[in-house]
């Protein structure tokens, strides 16, 4: 480990992967428990569109990225709630419009191809500079923030929506609220794990954590470490074994969930059952 750490490109990875690590799981157990879980599919696909515009304007991708990414999610959000189109289908057009707009504004940015979005579609947490680990921890903190500050409200949003309007909530900024903390963490995860596996960072932790625990708080935490443990123990293997990194973390999240199934069942099973009276 000592040997990896010598490098400056893999210490400013390693912090990039302990923030996406803790972020990313954190907003994906509120995305979990209201049952949208493929969201963050949906708003990596139109972050796409938003860093193919920045190169098309010569202008930071991963900030046009943010921009973008933070309006589409709020549109989505507002179509959900208006509109007669269901989740699932505002979410297919977040997918389809989103890869179409990313293709179409990279083949008219000057000297743009294909090729200059696979960085940011498979993730390259190597080429991390210091300026992305600013960004990478400034969009953290907005997202611990907001978790922080709102937590109670959006877990009672999250676990009846009916009952939120009732209590007087702001049911409305709620949602948009999550729908903009999950734009902000893709963006923060495309660089470790790319836009294509952003998701799973967010619910592949999340799923893991509720296999081993009950109350909420207890799953948020640990999905946490576990998505810090994920994100490190891959970074770490990729190094040594010289294989894409965003692949390899989800990979191992996903090894995390079976072993985790596996042990539920057997703790579940190990208790004494509770004879009737």
């Amino acid at each position: 480990m000592m040997d990896l750490l010598q490098f400056g490109f893999m210490q400013r990875a390693l912090i990039a992967a302990l923030l996406v690590g803790l972020a990313a799981p954190a907003i994906g157990t509120f995305i979990v428990q209201r049952r949208l879980a493929l969201l963050g599919d949906g708003i990596g696909h139109v972050a796409l569109t938003g860093v193919a515009l920045g190169f098309l304007t010569g202008t930071a991708p991963v900030l046009t990225a943010v921009v973008v990414s933070v309006l589409g999610a709020v549109a989505i959000e507002l179509v959900r709630e208006r509109g007669r189109t269901g989740g699932d289908v505002a979410l297919a057009l977040l997918f389809y419009g989103g890869i179409a707009g990313g293709v179409l504004l990279i083949s008219l940015a000057p000297g743009g191809s294909n090729s200059n979005l696979l960085y940011y579609l498979f993730g390259s947490i190597s080429s991390v500079s210091v300026e992305d680990v600013w960004v990478i921890a400034l969009l953290a903190v907005a997202v611990l923030g907001v978790v922080a500050l709102f937590g109670r409200e959006l877990y009672v949003l999250c676990q009846d929506e009916e009952v939120a309007k009732a209590s007087g909530l702001p049911v409305r900024f709620l949602s948009l609220l999550i729908a903009v903390t999950a734009a902000l963490t893709v963006v923060i995860a495309m660089r470790v794990v790319g836009l294509l596996l952003v998701s799973a960072l967010m619910v592949v932790p999340v799923a893991t954590s509720q296999q081993l625990t009950r109350g909420f708080r207890s799953t948020m935490l640990l999905s946490m470490a576990f998505g810090m443990i994920s994100t490190v123990s891959g970074l770490t293997s990729s190094f040594y074994v010289k294989v894409p990194s965003g692949a390899i973390i989800v990979v191992i999240a996903l090894g995390g969930f079976v072993l985790a199934l596996a042990l539920g069942r057997f703790i579940r099973r190990s208790r004494p059952q509770e004879s009737n009276p």
